[in-house]
Parts: structure tokens; sequence; C-alpha cells
């Protein structure tokens, strides 16, 4: 029996790997559901300051992680960069984390979307049915197009993006034309540290997880050693730019006592009945239906990176050899997306068995776990940056392999000790509860690593 071809075909621009890791990041979703939870449990009418904050952070780990772009020519990503700095053993620690991370923040949003198309079908006179049920038809959709080509992928995701971009863009015109009560706030060095900025700090960079999702596209985009860090770049500063100048608009809405107070009310509903107050009815009803689109788009997105994980391991015979294969009509790692969509589908059996609430629970603990997850992935993979530049010295600039790498990694270190001291708020559940987490993922970390002493027919990292 033939093997079947083990290469992905494409020829994904720059705009099309944005489009994809923008969509991961859900922008509307981190408006409606982390906004309001900054500005109440966070720094308050500040909050909006501390994405910039963040994207600074993160911009610093993108110069490093663009200059080794380059000399990695693997799709693994995280996988690929900390097996070719640190070596095979915390490469494929790696790939295992990230394998359970990204699944945790895609299981997140499967609880989600299905609690919000429910709650749809209800306001609009359908029957109430099980969360669950919605979530496992989301998931066929999804199955079928990470089976096809990702150029259609990148299609779908393409016009969902405008979408709730520009209801979002189009509230926050109004206000600012508006112009009664635009916040100071975030000008200001003492609201800024007020409150809690440490769970400021973690809501804000948990925004942000998918955007560093960009390598793993490299095999089907049309020029990776340019197109790559420029979708890296590009989708930061969208992401960033969208999240500050967004929440600015939600806190200038309000007035900043007001928005404090009503994000503490009502976290859930604050969005809608924002863009409800400014934009009307109509576009209250637009924004939940966007909001749905949205949380779509992210667990498509998600999907295509997760396969891109299991079709790189399955190349390095670190899993069945089966999952490398690429289909010969659509050149896409159709056995990595099956077993991504299987995965899923008996987890949220498991979850639906123990009546888990979709929000509070499913939601809440992935999202978090996911959190903690890609931290200290961002975190490794910045270590292997400075090793591999400073051991081989294939590029000798100081600011791109040296002093923004070791900058970068500083501030996530930094995130992943708020994260971690913070972290029974994140999954609003107990301590016990976080560390069973913690120790999930430092479980598959060690799995990985340990599984890389069995002898490999193919190395990790070309």
């Amino acid at each position: 029996m033939s093997t079947g071809t083990r290469t992905l075909t494409g020829r994904l621009g720059v705009g099309s790997i944005v489009f994809m890791v923008v969509a991961a990041a859900a922008p509307l979703t981190v408006i409606a559901g982390t906004v309001p939870l900054g500005l109440a449990a966070g720094n308050g009418a500040a909050f909006p300051t501390t994405f910039a904050l963040c994207m600074a952070v993160l911009l610093l780990f993108a110069v490093g992680f663009c200059a080794m772009s380059r000399h990695v020519p693997n799709a693994g990503a995280f996988y690929s960069y900390v097996a070719r700095g640190l070596g095979r053993a915390p490469g494929l620690g790696a790939a295992f984390l990230a394998l359970v991370t990204y699944t945790a923040v895609q299981l997140a949003v499967f609880g989600y979307i299905g609690a919000v198309i429910d709650g749809l079908v209800q306001h609009w006179g359908g029957p109430a049915l099980p969360w669950w049920l919605w979530s496992v038809v989301v998931l066929g959709i999804v199955g079928v197009l990470g089976y096809r080509h990702i150029e259609l992928s990148g299609k779908v995701l393409g016009v969902l993006l405008v979408a709730e971009v520009a209801i979002v863009l189009v509230f926050d015109a109004v206000v600012v034309a508006r112009g009664e009560t635009l916040s100071t706030a975030f000008l200001q060095p003492s609201q800024f540290v007020s409150g809690s900025l440490g769970i400021a700090i973690m809501f804000a960079i948990a925004s942000f997880i998918g955007f560093e999702a960009t390598a793993v596209f490299r095999d089907e985009a049309r020029d990776p050693e340019r197109t790559i860090p420029r979708a890296t770049y590009t989708a930061l500063l969208v992401i960033g730019v969208f999240y500050t100048l967004s929440a600015w608009a939600v806190v200038s809405a309000w007035g900043d006592d007001a928005a404090v107070e009503a994000a503490g009310a009502d976290p859930g509903n604050m969005i809608v009945t924002t863009i409800t107050t400014i934009l009307g009815p109509v576009g209250g009803d637009i924004a939940q239906v966007l909001l749905m689109t949205s949380l779509f788009a992210a667990i498509l997105s998600f999907h295509n990176v997760l396969a891109r994980y299991w079709f790189a391991l399955g190349n390095a015979r670190s899993v069945p050899a089966a999952c490398g294969r690429s289909h010969p009509r659509h050149g896409s790692p159709h056995v990595a997306s099956l077993t991504q969509s299987g995965i899923a589908l008996i987890l949220l059996a498991v979850f639906a068995l123990a009546g888990m609430d979709p929000v509070a629970q499913v939601f809440a603990w992935m999202a978090g776990t996911a959190t903690l997850g890609v931290l200290a992935l961002m975190a490794l993979t910045c270590a292997a940056v400075l090793v591999f530049f400073r051991r081989d010295r294939p590029d000798t600039r100081p600011w791109n392999t040296l002093i923004a790498p070791a900058l970068g990694l500083a501030g996530l270190l930094a995130c992943l000790w708020l994260t971690v001291s913070n972290f029974p708020t994140l999954i609003g559940g107990s301590p016990a509860l976080a560390a069973g987490i913690g120790a999930v993922l430092v479980l598959a970390f060690a799995v990985g690593a340990l599984w890389s002493r069995k002898p490999a027919t193919a190395p990790v990292a070309a």
C-alpha cells in the first residue's frame, strides 16, 4: 500500500495567512468576552492600554521568531523551532505540549459556540437543545473544510473575519464621531497601575493566542521566507491595534466609571448591550450573529493549525506515519485533519456525559489551559532562538538575534508568572483544579521529551 504524498501544497500570500491567524484570535469574541472581564477584574478603564503593552512584548518575541524562520524549513512552528535550538527532546516535548494546548483552546470555543447557537435559536423561537449537539454540527462542518485544500478555508475565514471586524469598526467610528465621553484613562499611568494589573495582563495576553501560528502554514505559503515574517508582524499589529482601539471605544461609549460598573454588573451581555445602544437593535442582532461566526472562524483556524502539527509529527514518525500523508488532490493533511476531528469528538462526548457547563466550565477551563500552554511555548521558543543564533551564528544582527529575543523572553516569563499566580481566577475554579490543569501540561511536555528517546526514522527538524 502506498504511503501517499507527504508534502502540502498551496500559494497562500500574506493576506490569506493573516486572515487565518487573526480569525484564530477571534477579535469580536475578545471584545465581547475579554474586555468586560479586564475592565471589571483588571485595571478598570485603563485596560485598553494593557493590550498595547502585551502587543509590545509579543513584537519583541516576533523579531527573533521571524529571524529564525528562514533557517527552519519545517511547518511545525514551535515544535520545529525548539527542536532546532534546544534539541530533539525539548522539541518533541514542545510538540506534545502544543497539541494539548491548541486542542484545549479549540474545545473552549466549541463549548462557547454551542451555548451561543443555542441562545440564538431560542431567541428566534426555536427549541432548546443540548449545547453539545450544536458543537458537534460545527465540528462536522469544520472537519469537511479541514479535509479540503487550505485555500478554501482561507476564503471562508476571510469573509467571516471581514464581517466581524467591520461591525466593531463601525461601532468604533460612531463612538468617536459622537465624541461625548471619550476616555483618557489609558493616558494616565496612575489609572494603568490601578486595580489588579496582573489580572489585566493575564486576560490581555490570552487574547493574542493564535497570531504565532503563521509558521505552521510555511509549506503552503507562496514565498515562505518573505511571507511568514510579513504575515506574523501584520497579524500581530492588526490584532493589537484593533483590540486597543475597540476596547477604548467601549469604555468611551459608557464613560470611565460607568464602563467599569457595567462590566462588573453583566460582563456576558455588556458588548451586545453597548452595540445595541450605539447602533440600534438591528446592530445588536447582527453582533450576536457575528459573535457566532467569529467563534466558528476561531475553531476552523485552530483546527488547521492542529492538523499541521499532526502532519509534521507524522512526517517525523513521532506519531503514526499516516498522519504525515497529504491528500493527492487537495494537497491537504487529510489524515491529520480527520485525526484531530476524532479527538475533538471524543472529548466533546466526555464533556457532555460529565454534564459540564459549556461556558463556566468547558470554556473557562480550556481557555485557561491554552493561555498557560501558549505562554510556556513562546518562552521556550524565545530561549531556542537565543541558543540557536549564539551557537550556529547564521545571522549576527544583535537586535534580531539577541536583544529583542532576550527582552521578549523576559516579558513572556513575567506574563507566565502572572498567569500562574492568578490561574485560579483565569479558569474560574479552585486552586486544586488549577494545579491539576498545570500538571496535565507538564505531563504532556514530559511525555513528548521521553518519547523522543524512541528511535526515529525521520529527523525532527531539517
